[in-house]
């Protein structure tokens, strides 16, 4: 999610973990993919904090989705 910059036309991005209704900013992004909806090389990222981690990992693999948990700061501008 992209915030207010402090300097004008350039933003910057402030990241929220992706569990419903929480706020924190997150430490990992948990890359997933749905094989039967998306193409293999598309990269969905969910953002979790360290609260919301296991829980939301879990969702993803139990389904068979969850491709590698890593650090937001690795993220690239391609992972959106």
């Amino acid at each position: 999610m992209l915030g207010d910059s402090p300097t004008p036309g350039r933003p910057t991005r402030h990241l929220v973990c992706s569990a419903t209704g929480c706020r924190a900013t997150p430490p990992h992004a948990l890359v997933w993919n749905n094989p039967r909806v998306h193409a293999p090389e598309r990269r969905k990222v969910w953002l979790a904090c360290d609260e919301h981690r296991e829980r939301l990992t879990s969702f993803l693999d139990l389904r068979g989705f969850l491709r590698e948990a890593i650090p937001c700061d690795d993220l690239t501008e391609e992972d959106g």
